[in-house]
């Protein structure tokens, strides 16, 4: 009877000591993700980014990949969509290029 609580503690405590694996860990995207915000706040001044998504890899080639996001830029009084692309090599994740494409947000 009394084992039942006993396990039940010691699962909880090995679960705070341990915590997510991955927590501290960034996506895979994310320093393709900062560059996009960068090269975003410097085509638009400094406007404010108010949204961001990631859009997904896109595999051109077996050496080659594009990384998408859209971001939000308030321009004014306005709103404005910003597709970023940023191609990279593969499998060494080099910098190729980055396009910036105004849409709707």
């Amino acid at each position: 009877m009394r084992l039942f609580p006993m396990l039940l503690i010691l699962s909880l405590f090995a679960a705070v000591l341990c915590g997510p694996a991955q927590a501290s860990q960034q996506p895979s995207y994310a320093k393709w993700g900062q560059l996009a915000v960068k090269e975003t706040q410097k085509a638009y001044a400094g406007a404010p980014i108010t949204d961001y998504l990631y859009m997904g890899r896109t595999i051109l080639a077996p050496n080659r990949a594009q990384e998408k996001f859209k971001l939000i830029v308030r321009k004014g009084t306005k709103l404005v969509g910003v597709l970023v692309t940023v191609t990279i090599e593969l499998p060494s994740e080099k910098f190729v290029s980055i396009l910036l494409r105004e849409t709707s947000p």
